[in-house]
């Protein structure tokens, strides 16, 4: 990967190719920035320009280039380490950069698992670092979601930054860095990485997913700036439509008041893993937020709904005002916290479903 096949960005690119030419290159550095901003392909192109543009970094098989990413252990009572997951975290790498939480956790074969960066990994970390480079130059560490790590695994990493090994660079890429330990992110060069722009998104889907304009200007609307998103856009629309017919379905429920049915939905929904109902979630807030705006007018530039959704919100956006707004998206955004916190979600979902007979009369 290098800086050529990154969507956008421009700004961010000329500054780290400025910095290595300058000769300034940072001990530890930290990309900050949302799913699907291109921090991660920013911080692979980076390590590869580092390491020289060879052909083991293109490949990510360069001896001096180590991974470092939320897993999850295999066996019980045994420790777990990255580089047990190195074949999966390379294809994903090498064949969708663009992607979040819920397509690693597929490509690693996670399933509902919880996934972290484990204690033990730490020392599997000093131990790489204190070999020479294999090459002569630089050592790369990337660690992909620091705030992944455990409080014990982020206590050793900080010693690890206080005192790096010489002509190392820790290159790190965090979506939460509020959620890092604040001692090591004083650590870092921290450098903001914002949202792609619509027109980035939208132009490297007709370019290099062969998408048509029409369908690209409508994906890269709804992407709020999240390329991992557009990409599930174009490829998952069975799950979208899924979820448009799950949230049609408790909606309906929930304004008859079929409560027999609606712990019925309850338990579908709960059944999903847990990072597709994650999405769902966000599915959800996004419909609520759409109706919402819709009664306003039916304005393009403002509603980044389906044709489909469209339809449904003709008759669905009155029920969506001022006066129940506001409690359903803090209703989801507590299920969405209790989701987080490993509660059973088809408790969760019923909850919600009685919360939003109440909410949805509320007109």
């Amino acid at each position: 990967m290098t800086f050529s096949d990154i969507i956008g960005q421009d700004t961010i690119k000329q500054h780290l190719l400025n910095e290595h030419q300058q000769g300034r290159v940072p001990h530890a550095l930290m990309l900050c920035g949302p799913e699907g901003c291109g921090a991660l392909p920013l911080a692979l192109a980076y390590a590869q320009m580092l390491l020289g543009n060879c052909a083991m970094a293109e490949k990510l098989q360069h001896p001096d280039l180590h991974f470092v990413f939320p897993i999850y252990k295999k066996n019980s009572g045994k420790d777990t380490f990255c580089d047990e997951f190195l074949k999966e975290w390379r294809e994903q790498l090498l064949t969708h950069p663009y992607f979040g939480m819920s397509e690693w956790m597929s490509t690693a074969g996670a399933d509902n698992q919880q996934l972290m960066i484990y204690a033990s990994e730490s020392d599997a970390i000093l131990r790489k670092l204190s070999l020479k480079s294999s090459q002569g130059g630089y050592k790369i560490m990337l660690i992909w979601l620091p705030e992944k790590m455990n409080i014990e695994c982020a206590n050793k990493m900080l010693k690890l930054l206080e005192e790096p090994p010489t002509q190392t660079v820790f290159l790190l890429v965090s979506e939460h860095p509020d959620q890092v330990l604040q001692t090591i992110r004083s650590r870092t060069q921290m450098m903001t990485v914002p949202r792609l722009t619509e027109q980035d998104i939208e132009q490297a889907l007709i370019n290099h997913y062969n998408v048509l304009p029409a369908d690209a200007h409508r994906i890269a609307r709804s992407s709020a700036g999240n390329m991992a998103q557009a990409l599930r856009t174009i490829t998952s629309d069975t799950d979208n439509q899924y979820f448009f017919d799950m949230f049609v379905e408790l909606m309906r429920l929930s304004y008859v008041r079929k409560v027999k049915e609606m712990k019925l939905w309850s338990d579908n929904a709960g059944s999903m893993g847990r990072e597709r109902i994650k999405a769902f979630l966000e599915y959800c807030q996004k419909m609520i937020r759409e109706n919402f705006i819709y009664n306003f007018g039916r304005q393009p530039e403002l509603n980044y709904m389906s044709e489909q959704e469209m339809q449904f919100a003709v008759k669905f956006a009155p029920y969506i005002n001022e006066r129940n707004v506001i409690g359903i998206m803090e209703e989801l955004s507590l299920a969405q916290r209790d989701i987080a916190q490993n509660a059973n979600a088809k408790i969760v979902f019923f909850d919600f479903a009685l919360k939003m007979i109440v909410l949805i009369k509320n007109r």
